[in-house]
């Protein structure tokens, strides 16, 4: 892995929302930005086309990093920006790679209306799914925003399995951020718990005594460990991915986990994961863990 923060670009006004916040990122971390174009050849058909010949395209492809770095050295220059060019038919498993090399990966995301959130497409899904590094999801509405102002990191926390890189991950960003850390847990009781709540309507009481402490015993050491950063920590009963969605209306940045799997098809990304992915207004950040 090498100390970089690298953006996808497609030239489309998400990556390019992507590639500011990418590289507001890389100056608090003080690492250089990369970014990435994936050039996905012409079908034979196409490629013969007089106006839209291979040589064209690529001509065209080439020019979005270009134009994207120059502005972006323009808008910072001290950041160390650098250009690669990919070549391949999967996009997604050119960027699963690209990923694994750096510190992030950061990609656009395109938004849909106020209710619905913002889409993530086949390619965002599927990189996030494979990725083995944490990759930030950005909508072109807030990445100016969430990339400069401090707003509250959320994190979204499982207290059943929790993640130490999941919380040094939030805890560490805040930090260079200068803002505080809001953590969420949401809890629902599991199916053979409602015959208590109907037998004793005290039961849910109980269960929520017991989610409120786990939480706080959870987040102990890491008080001790970051001593100057406000953290505060909400154990609500309801709905983890609602929670987090509320919450991320006035957050800089949303950061959730990723189980890895060693076994199985398809992508794992979790429905948690998944709902805060297509509904949660700030950026969001899916950190992998075991």
């Amino acid at each position: 892995m090498s100390r970089t923060v690298t953006v996808g670009l497609d030239g489309s006004r998400e990556s390019r929302a992507a590639a500011e916040w990418a590289a507001v990122e890389a100056e608090l971390r003080a690492v250089p930005l990369k970014l990435v174009q994936v050039w996905e050849p012409l079908p034979k058909p196409m490629a013969k086309a007089p106006l839209l010949g291979a040589e064209t395209h690529r001509h065209w492809t080439e020019r979005i990093p270009r134009e994207a770095a120059e502005e972006l050295r323009l808008r910072h220059p001290a950041l160390d920006v650098s250009i690669e060019q990919l070549s391949g038919s999967s996009p997604a498993q050119s960027l699963s790679k690209v990923a694994s090399e750096a510190e992030l990966l950061v990609l656009g995301s395109r938004g849909m209306s106020a209710v619905g959130g913002f889409l993530v497409g086949s390619v965002g899904l599927a990189v996030v799914a494979r990725a083995g590094r944490p990759v930030v999801l950005v909508r072109a509405e807030r990445a100016t925003d969430t990339a400069t102002v401090p707003g509250p990191v959320v994190l979204g926390l499982d207290t059943g399995t929790p993640s130490e890189s999941l919380i040094e991950f939030a805890f560490t960003t805040a930090v260079r951020r200068g803002t505080a850390v809001r953590v969420v847990h949401g809890w629902n009781p599991q199916p053979h718990y409602v015959y208590g709540l109907w037998a004793d309507p005290g039961f849910h009481d109980t269960l929520a005594q017991y989610e409120s402490t786990a939480l706080t015993e959870m987040l102990h050491p890491w008080r001790e460990k970051f001593p100057g950063l406000e953290i505060t920590a909400e154990s609500r009963y309801g709905s983890p991915a609602a929670q987090l969605v509320e919450a991320s209306r006035e957050a800089s940045l949303v950061v959730v986990g990723r189980r890895i799997r060693r076994h199985g098809l398809g992508a794992h990304i979790g429905h948690v994961t998944h709902a805060v992915l297509h509904h949660c207004t700030a950026p969001v950040a899916v950190v992998p863990h075991d």
